[in-house]
């Protein structure tokens, strides 16, 4: 499976204030998921496969205040706390269009976003997500086992080149390892594998022959 990160060039911001505490809430708001259109980056998401997914991702994530995203575009398709900016509160099928709110958290990467709104700024959202690719005509086909990381990180510049948003490890295949819960390289898998398919023999040699050379050191 493949990372793919789909931009939405502009969404709208506000911010609300209770009248009570009078503490300011900021959010994002608009399309945040395009099926049955091909994009720039030349994929098209038929809308059964992106019903299918935001179902789920409201289910297992939205619906249990998970659903995260990020301020940046990350490098693959975990989420990273430490760089939590926002958490998506709603996902809903509008058309072909799925749009999404998203209230900042008060993190440290959250209150980068708050004060690009505070003055104005104009920011833009990229799902991140992992599934396969079929070609058809001129187009890639997201197929159905796509699945959602984020149904937005928070980007900036959105009107910048194509690349500048979306040419992020696009060509790196992922794989999800169901014991640790964790998505790796597919290089990783490999080099992981070729280790334990090494004879122990072999591998308690090495390991003595690192040792004798760091005693050396000393």
């Amino acid at each position: 499976m493949k990372l793919v990160t789909e931009l939405v060039e502009i969404v709208e911001t506000s911010v609300q204030i209770d009248e009570e505490t009078k503490t300011k809430s900021h959010f994002l708001e608009g399309v945040f998921l395009q099926g049955e259109i091909q994009n720039r980056n030349g994929r098209m998401y038929p809308i059964k496969t992106l019903a299918k997914e935001a179902a789920r991702y409201n289910t297992e994530y939205v619906a249990k205040n998970r659903a995260y995203g990020e301020l940046g575009h990350p490098n693959g398709p975990t989420i990273n706390l430490e760089r939590v900016s926002h958490m998506i509160k709603s996902l809903h099928q509008e058309g072909n269009n799925f749009v999404g709110k998203a209230k900042i958290l008060d993190t440290p990467y959250g209150n980068i976003v708050k004060n690009l709104i505070d003055e104005g700024a104009q920011l833009g959202v990229s799902s991140r997500g992992m599934g396969t690719l079929r070609q058809q005509a001129d187009c890639h086909v997201v197929q159905d086992d796509f699945m959602l990381s984020t149904a937005a990180d928070i980007v900036a510049d959105p009107s910048a080149p194509q690349a500048f948003v979306n040419g992020v490890m696009e060509g790196v295949e992922w794989v999800y390892d169901v014991a640790s819960k964790r998505w790796d390289t597919m290089q990783v898998v490999e080099q992981t594998k070729a280790i334990g398919n090494q004879d122990v023999r072999k591998l308690r040699e090495s390991a003595l022959l690192m040792f004798d050379k760091f005693l050396k050191t000393l």
